[in-house]
């Protein structure tokens, strides 16, 4: 009962940092399931199995609105496939002692990401060049993302995204559109690597039944959050707490010495409350500047 509560709990804070975002349901999923204690193939298995249906619902979504471009889809979701069915057979034959400390690297470097893309980043409106993808760009990139998500319990979203984006070729909303719908692929490539690989008597219903559960129940709460909370500040939350539970596994890893493991975690909860106080100035002079510019004009 512990378990399923622990799994619930880590889907519905999951599903809020991803409707508020547009992305980190694996990153934080992984990073709370792992932290309590879940072996990295148990973890991945639970939250791809249950991403079947959220990602199946979200493809359909954008391709009724017309958000998906087909070649470049089908160009991600084949290699994207392949390799997340490669990465499940890989984690299921390894030790989870011999994974986690580069599960949680990698999870911790889409901590350092999610804050580097909503605080840092500074976003412009470009005009959109023109020329289209070529294969040899795009199924290269399929192959890492698919075998980082299906390691890391999380990643096609963050790799995908702001590598499309930053080519700037195409429209926002066909990048995020393609790349959700190409998503359902991998999840189900991985999920049938995990059933073979894994087997089904270690794949827990109730565990997929409840993170799915936590998820639904999160997900109206999201949408009313991006309403009264600035996507600055939940950026810094969620990334911070990615930070935090990767940095316990991490170093529980490598250091044997108490005094500096907790020394650490000290210096990333100070870190932490600074850059949050940082944002929040950064962005409360934002407007004052912008009326002075407007008025020298």
């Amino acid at each position: 009962m512990k378990k399923l509560l622990i799994f619930a709990l880590a889907g519905f804070f999951a599903q809020m940092i991803d409707g508020s975002l547009g992305m980190g349901f694996g990153a934080t999923s992984s990073s709370i399931l792992l932290a309590a204690g879940a072996a990295p193939a148990i973890v991945s298995a639970t939250i791809h199995f249950s991403e079947i249906a959220t990602t199946a619902a979200s493809g359909v979504s954008h391709y009724k609105f017309k958000n998906v471009d087909k070649r470049m889809a089908i160009k991600l979701a084949i290699p994207g496939a392949i390799a997340a069915f490669i990465g499940s057979a890989v984690l299921s034959n390894i030790h989870s002692d011999l994974i986690k400390p580069f599960i949680s690297l990698f999870l911790l470097t889409m901590g350092l990401f999610i804050i580097y893309q909503f605080v840092f980043k500074k976003q412009h409106q470009q005009q959109l060049k023109e020329g289209k993808f070529s294969k040899w760009q795009i199924i290269p990139q399929g192959i890492v993302a698919g075998f980082l998500d299906t390691i890391g319990g999380g990643g096609w979203g963050p790799v995908n995204t702001p590598l499309l984006l930053s080519r700037n070729k195409i429209e926002p909303r066909y990048v995020i559109g393609t790349v959700s719908a190409s998503e359902f692929f991998i999840t189900l490539s991985a999920s049938l690597g995990f059933i073979i690989f894994l087997g089904w008597e270690q794949i827990s219903l109730g565990l997929v039944v409840a993170l799915a559960i936590g998820g639904a129940i999160a997900a109206p709460f999201a949408a009313w959050i991006v309403k009264v909370m600035p996507v600055y500040i939940l950026a810094v939350c969620v990334g911070g707490i990615i930070i935090f539970t990767n940095i316990s596994t991490f170093l529980g890893t490598f250091v044997d010495n108490a005094t500096v493991v907790i020394s650490v975690k000290i210096a990333v909860v100070i870190l932490w409350f600074i850059l949050l106080i940082y944002t929040l100035y950064q962005n409360k002079q934002l407007p004052s500047v912008i009326t002075k510019k407007q008025t020298n004009n």
